[in-house]
């Protein structure tokens, strides 16, 4: 027989619905965009009705599998939310152009061509690959050791990321830039090492598909471009959340003073900001803006949390 319990939805649920309100605003506001909207609202509606079925179970029966499954959900929607940031401002136009340009003029070249040119040794690049795939099982350890080492502060963890993820999503629907792996082979190599770079407009409305060189070999090297192949859009180049979401993390596993995890993960950490450049999937200031917009993420979190869902679970 069900007990009756407190139902709640939990911070991280309350900022998905408000995820969903903005980006269902936005999506009828492009609404001439698309040959049907229908589709992406009611794909809303059902990821709604998911997160309040989850909620009324665990309302009444108290596991841990069920409250754990709802941040599960939560976390795997994820893998939604970021190639639908592609389909909502394709047909806005391309900003690679300003990224680029601001990269040479803070350079005079383009790091994330002379990086990968100029260290492209096989094990320098097996390192720098295996860095950037280190970013999911980051999240996902860090996850789970935070729920089982500290439940109470996890809730405030597992909210940051989501709602630094949301803000990162939110940026890249109205500032639509696709990195250095799409927008240098459509500008035309030749031109990006002359410093030359053209606005291509809604370009990857109609090509959007990966580029795939073979210049190199390995296994994290080929891992990395199968993964990419696979799941990948011409979109989320500015800020990196490759480094926002990694350095987020690395804040607060300091916070809790969990310095063994953080001497642990930091080489690794390194590896993966340097690889963003090297694999050619953001340019430098992606990263520079990535870093501080964590700091700032992190801190706004904290803040919005502590305000406004301080409540008890």
């Amino acid at each position: 027989m069900l007990r009756k319990s407190t139902f709640h939805f939990l911070p991280a649920e309350i900022f998905t619905f408000l995820y969903i309100l903005l980006t269902s605003i936005l999506i009828i506001i492009f609404k001439h965009n698309f040959h049907d909207i229908s589709e992406l609202l009611l794909v809303r509606v059902y990821i709604t009705a998911a997160i309040c079925f989850l909620a009324f179970i665990d309302s009444f029966k108290r596991i841990w599998i069920l409250r754990f499954s709802r941040y599960v959900f939560l976390g795997i929607l994820l893998s939604y939310w970021y190639p639908e940031t592609f389909e909502i401002n394709k047909t806005l136009p391309n900003l690679d152009y300003l990224l680029a340009n601001w990269e040479q003029h803070l350079f005079s070249f383009q790091p994330a061509l002379v990086f990968a040119t100029n260290f492209s040794q096989h094990w320098f690049s097996e390192l720098m690959n295996m860095g950037y795939l280190a970013y999911y099982p980051i999240i996902v350890v860090t996850g789970l050791y935070f729920y089982f080492r500290d439940s109470k502060y996890f809730k405030q963890f597992f909210f940051s990321v989501i709602f630094s993820f949301y803000l990162y999503y939110l940026i890249y629907i109205l500032f639509p830039t696709a990195g250095p792996q799409y927008y240098y082979i459509v500008n035309g190599i030749e031109n990006v090492k002359s410093g030359v770079f053209h606005q291509i407009g809604t370009y990857f409305q109609y090509n959007n598909v990966l580029f795939s060189d073979h210049s190199n070999s390995g296994f994290f090297y080929d891992l990395v471009e199968t993964t990419q192949l696979a799941g990948e859009r011409p979109t989320a180049a500015f800020p990196s959340s490759h480094v926002g979401i990694s350095t987020l993390i690395m804040m607060h596993i300091y916070n809790k003073r969990y310095f063994w995890v953080l001497g642990l993960l930091f080489p690794i950490y390194l590896s993966l900001v340097a690889a963003t450049v090297y694999i050619q999937a953001h340019y430098v200031i992606d990263v520079i803006v990535g870093l501080l917009s964590a700091t700032l993420f992190y801190y706004l979190s904290k803040r919005v949390y502590k305000k406004l869902f301080l409540i008890k679970q």
